[in-house]
């Protein structure tokens, strides 16, 4: 299997998951233009892989991502203010892909998560951070708005946190973000971390993807389709997975007592 060719990011496959590295440590991973668009061809690339399960994202050199590149946004002044508009929405784009990918999108967070980080660690499915670790939501010192970051953060732990945060710049460490909802796991090591990352993967393993891809896209929609028709759409998609091949797969395991397939 062929993967992107990448110059800020690092690819490896392993398993059927790919271990993707934000690769820009001398500046704290911040997200440059160059850097949104390859990860931008890597989720349009994962859209036609089913046999990765899933997407662990990080960060080289001990930090997740300081937010958005400095550089760019000085270098896009001198082209006013349909540059900049192009060059935050494109950045929104990245975060709507994110969280649409049929595979578990999983961040492992360290050092700063900051501005586009977070945004882009509030997308993910399950979210593994050090206790050490800083957040924060910094645009409002700059004179910005968080904007393309905001609806996902709002999302992800509720408007009022949401408004406290960015309306104050506050920085918040890991054990703070679990409690906000915005991880799911602090752990206080380096073999902590690995070790919660390798029991998730265990546990996302041992899901059909088809039915892991579906369940995926079915609990998005049901943040913004009305319930009757959303349910409608879920019971045609649920007789087709019984009588798919994964749900006939996953009944002749059960009753023949053994892992189905795709956990093996």
């Amino acid at each position: 299997m062929k993967l992107p060719a990448c110059a800020t990011l690092l690819l490896h496959l392993d398993g059927g998951v790919l271990h993707l590295t934000l690769n820009r440590p001398d500046c704290r991973n911040a997200m440059s233009l160059a850097m949104v668009e390859e990860l931008r061809e890597v989720l349009g690339w994962l859209r036609d892989q089913p046999d990765v399960r899933a997407l662990v994202v990080r960060g080289a050199g001990g930090h997740f991502c300081a937010g958005g590149d400095i550089r760019d946004m000085a270098a896009a002044r001198a082209q006013g203010a349909a540059a900049y508009r192009t060059l935050n929405r494109s950045f929104g784009s990245l975060l709507e892909e994110a969280q649409a990918i049929p595979q578990v999108l999983i961040a492992v967070l360290e050092g700063a998560v900051l501005g586009g980080g977070l945004g882009l660690a509030c997308v993910c499915d399950i979210a593994i951070a050090r206790d050490d670790a800083q957040f924060g939501l910094p645009e409002t010192t700059l004179g910005v708005l968080p904007a393309q970051i905001a609806p996902f953060v709002a999302a992800r732990i509720g408007l009022t946190q949401a408004r406290r945060l960015a309306l104050t710049a506050a920085r918040f460490d890991g054990s703070q973000a679990e409690r906000l909802g915005l991880v799911h796991f602090s752990e206080s090591t380096e073999d902590a971390l690995e070790h919660r990352l390798a029991e998730t993967l265990a546990q996302v393993r041992r899901c059909a993807p088809q039915a892991n891809a579906r369940t995926k896209a079915l609990l998005l929609a049901s943040q913004q389709q009305a319930l009757g028709p959303l349910l409608d759409l879920a019971a045609e998609q649920f007789a087709a997975a019984v009588t798919g091949a994964e749900g006939a797969e996953g009944t002749r395991a059960f009753v023949e007592k053994r892992p189905p397939s795709w956990a093996q």
